[in-house]
């Protein structure tokens, strides 16, 4: 039956946004682990836009709470805006305890991870548009197992990284800081995965 009571589109402008300040953060993120200077500034940096993506999700959230007629189910507004800020969350950690464990070099392996979640990123950003007409789930299906492939990726090189640190480095205290810090950035590709599987679960629900 049609509904005379319109429903409220912005969620749509929040998602894209969150999106946006996502794909920042990994581009930023990459910018820090290619070029590995001012690392306290460029963390700064990181930091400022996982606030901004904490503020977006705290504007979803409160107009989720304000909103009668939604455009799709609540519980899945509410599930993409808290795994989108997911991602953001896991770059966070991870260029934050580059500085506090005063690292002086990135593994090549960790290089590589940052462009799995930046190309990630991309193809969320160009999934999210098919949420606002829910058409092309074809095309949704195809760039949700490009992010799946991604994700593996990210896991062969998290295998990698530790392999040369556990048979190159000697110092066990080297070792514990990066172990730590490949499985943060590996589980950010994680929540990429998580964030594709929503956008196709919601467009194939409602398409």
């Amino acid at each position: 039956m049609f509904s005379l009571i319109p429903k409220e589109m912005i969620f749509f402008d929040l998602f894209d946004e969150a999106a946006k300040n996502a794909h920042l953060g990994a581009l930023a993120l990459v910018d820090l682990l290619e070029n590995f200077t001012n690392v306290p500034d460029k963390v700064k940096k990181i930091k400022d836009i996982e606030h901004a993506g904490d503020k977006i999700t705290h504007t979803t959230i409160e107009k989720l709470n304000q909103t009668f007629i939604t455009p799709i189910d609540r519980e899945d507004i509410h599930d993409l805006a808290c795994r989108l800020d997911d991602i953001l969350d896991r770059v966070d950690t991870a260029v934050d305890r580059i500085c506090l464990y005063k690292l002086d070099r990135p593994l090549e392996e960790t290089r590589a991870m940052s462009q799995c979640l930046v190309r990630s990123m991309e193809l969320i950003r160009e999934m999210l548009p098919h949420m606002r007409n829910m058409r092309s789930p074809e095309e949704i299906r195809l760039k949700v197992r490009e992010v799946h492939r991604l994700e593996s990726e990210a896991d062969t090189l998290e295998r990698q990284a530790l392999v040369h640190i556990f048979e190159h480095e000697t110092d066990p205290i080297y070792v514990i800081k990066w172990k730590n810090i490949i499985e943060v950035l590996e589980s950010a590709t994680d929540k990429c995965e998580d964030v594709a599987n929503v956008i196709e679960g919601i467009v194939l629900k409602n398409a």
